[in-house]
């Protein structure tokens, strides 16, 4: 007569049989289940009409992943009245003819970017599980991408204006928007120190025109000089929202100095007397050498800035 299998034998074999059913899920189910999240928030005057915001970020394109660069050009049918792109569109080194599909049917649609360090260096192999340790660090002599075609095409094909240390105005439905931005801070390419003299370049700033404040990387230093600066929302992206989450917990890291339970979707950045909408998106894409989403769905962010109460 065979012996009953040991209780310790049982529980290891049920662990085995869940990771391997979390890896199957994580790599080839959840991380192509995109999904738009629809939030609002009370940013603007009162009295003032919403403005509907589409925003993208972290797309790590690399040229074969089709259904991610179909899924971004079906965001064109939302109709928004501005897009932000918070940077890292690509994520190979010919990433740029996925970028081209996901956004051509964008021309013509307002929008901005800034820049994450994978619009500039080919991503390199790393220990995803070091990310739970400390943020990521600099590779040493990576490969540059093309920058500047990613924003010639963004720019002169799409119409998008670039924002990185610098400010810009826009007009949208009849109405202004002003709109400032940085550079990479998880690089320390962010400079708030030549903010001030971009906004005063747009010219006098009537009372009331809202402003709206764009990072890659949601760093505190950053949200905050930001809030300093007089914007009335912020849009970040960078941390994949912890890209692996525990269910029930959520996010585990942010690979930045963002308290965990802001690492991702819409919550309010305290500074000071101020309190502004943060939005951090959790991305639609992944590094390729980590193909893998676990409780955190790829995802754009429909937000609607409506008039305070």
């Amino acid at each position: 007569m065979a012996r009953p299998a040991h209780p310790a034998l049982i529980a290891l074999g049920a662990v085995g049989a869940v990771g391997v059913s979390a890896v199957i899920w994580g790599v080839g189910i959840e991380r192509h289940l995109y999904t738009v999240r629809h939030v609002s928030a009370p940013a603007l005057l009162p009295g003032s009409a919403p403005l509907r915001i589409l925003h993208v970020s972290d797309a790590h394109m690399a040229p074969w992943q089709e259904r991610r660069q179909r899924w971004l050009a079906s965001l064109a049918d939302l109709k928004p009245d501005l897009v932000v792109n918070t940077g890292d569109n690509l994520g190979h080194r010919d990433g740029l003819e996925g970028i081209r599909r996901a956004f051509a049917p964008f021309a013509g649609v307002p929008g901005v970017f800034v820049h994450g360090s994978n619009d500039v260096f080919v991503p390199a192999p790393r220990n995803p599980f070091r990310y739970f340790l400390s943020p990521s660090r600099d590779v040493p002599d990576a490969e540059r991408l093309d920058t500047a075609a990613l924003d010639r095409f963004l720019t002169d094909e799409i119409g998008w204006v670039g924002i990185d240390n610098t400010a810009a105005t826009m007009e949208i439905g009849g109405r202004r928007l002003d709109l400032v931005g940085v550079g990479d801070a998880h690089r320390d390419w962010d400079d708030l120190d030549a903010l001030p003299s971009a906004i005063d370049a747009l010219g006098p700033r009537p009372a009331g025109i809202p402003v709206l404040g764009v990072t890659h990387a949601p760093y505190q230093r950053v949200l905050n000089g930001l809030v300093d600066l007089g914007a009335d929302a912020v849009l970040a992206g960078h941390t994949h929202g912890g890209q692996v989450c525990l269910p029930g917990f959520g996010t585990l890291v942010a690979n930045c100095d963002i308290p965990l339970k802001q690492a991702k979707g819409l919550s309010t950045w305290s500074h000071g007397a101020h309190r502004v909408p943060l939005n951090v998106s959790a991305g639609c894409g992944h590094s390729i050498y980590a193909p893998v989403r676990f409780a955190c769905r790829p995802e754009a962010t429909l937000l609607t800035l409506t008039a305070k109460a």
